[in-house]
């Protein structure tokens, strides 16, 4: 997969309806909650979770690279949709990771045709990867049922809540001491509670709460995979490129806004303008191939500068649209829509994993080298 000079990772042009849709409904859709149950559908019926799924399984074909690119077409319009997006691809990406081909046969389907969310609840676990923090749900064996287990605590934050049906994938510690794994847990499970929609000041539109697990029954049958250390490293190049995807397609769309204004009646932010293209465009080939050849797996560091780097280009591109549209970018009713953007890129350095974050488990290991 290629990328232009604009930054622009290469995919399938977005169905003009959904298009439609999105630029009719973006404000709505990171002000306001009553779309909710609206975006899962409309990426479905665009195609778009079917993107990088091999065509035996249901899916398009492609690669991941596609789905990244399918995602951050869908920034450009609308961070809250891409956010989504980005939910229901992780959770579809762990299934084709995972060994457990029963439970893939029984979610693949419903979470291609949009008839169920699923929600990537593996932040926490990719902070307990890097050391950041504890796992914060906990397995017992259940007492009445041999082989059986049953789940308490907590998820702070989780996307694509999506009321009507959702499954998320959790990362669960053993009382007993064998290595931790990763669960689907539907919605409806028994003593399985979800938090009325966290009161964000953007992204509203993403049905983001939190939830809470009491004696949860679970089984192999809802399995991802046995051992989250062999697992996480395995599928985290894929969840932060798919991240990134969120983080391109607002830049490109802040970019090409500043570069319309910069072309007509502030030039002399041309060569700014075109200095962060140009980032974007690197950063997009470095993201590209090193999760084509692999390499991006390997060393997690790299995958890790790429993530804030690619954020701080967000911060710049937005701040060059501001600069560039000048006064009119600040009236509430101009229609340029960089209001909404603004809010946007407030969030990009705080999804988990966070650009401090990040930043910090990149100097906590520079210092063990160093020592």
């Amino acid at each position: 997969m290629g990328t232009s000079d604009t930054g622009r990772l290469i995919a399938p042009a977005l169905d003009a309806s959904l298009v439609d849709w999105l630029d009719s409904h973006a404000t709505r859709l990171d002000t306001g909650t009553d779309l909710n149950a609206d975006v899962v559908p409309r990426l479905a019926s665009a195609g778009l979770f079917r993107i990088g799924v091999p065509a035996t399984l249901g899916g398009s074909g492609g690669t991941t690279m596609d789905a990244i690119a399918s995602i951050a077409a869908v920034a450009e319009h609308s961070l809250t949709a891409a956010f989504v997006f980005w939910g229901q691809r992780s959770f579809i990406e762990y299934l084709l990771q995972s060994p457990n081909a029963d439970l893939r046969k029984r979610l693949l389907p419903p979470l291609l045709d949009g008839t169920l969310a699923g929600a990537s609840g593996l932040s926490n676990a990719m902070k307990y990867l890097s050391g950041i923090e504890s796992l914060q749900i906990e397995a017992a064996q259940d007492t009445h049922t041999a082989g059986n287990w049953q789940l308490t605590g907590k998820m702070a934050w989780v996307t694509n809540l999506r009321a009507e049906q959702f499954v998320v994938a959790a990362t669960v510690s053993y009382r007993d001491g064998r290595p931790s794994a990763i669960f689907a847990i539907p919605n409806d499970a028994p003593g399985f509670t979800r938090s009325a929609d966290l009161d964000l000041i953007a992204l509203r539109g993403s049905n983001t709460a939190a939830l809470l697990l009491e004696n949860v029954p679970s089984s192999a049958d809802w399995l991802i995979h046995p051992d989250a250390q062999e697992f996480l490293p395995a599928v985290r190049a894929a969840f932060l490129g798919l991240q990134c995807g969120l983080s391109i397609g607002l830049a490109r769309r802040s970019l090409a806004e500043a570069r319309r204004a910069a072309e007509t009646t502030r030039s002399i932010l041309g060569p700014e303008v075109q200095a962060c293209v140009e980032g974007l465009t690197t950063a997009c080939s470095l993201l590209s191939s090193g999760i084509a050849d692999g390499s991006l797996r390997a060393r997690p560091n790299r995958l890790f500068e790429l993530r804030i780097e690619i954020a701080a280009l967000v911060a710049n591109a937005v701040n060059l649209e501001l600069e560039a549209s000048g006064g009119r970018g600040y009236l509430r009713d101009a229609g340029l829509g960089f209001d909404r953007r603004w809010r946007e890129a407030a969030f990009i350095p705080i999804v988990t994993p966070s650009v401090v974050q990040l930043k910090a488990q990149l100097a906590r290991q520079a210092r063990s080298i160093a020592a």
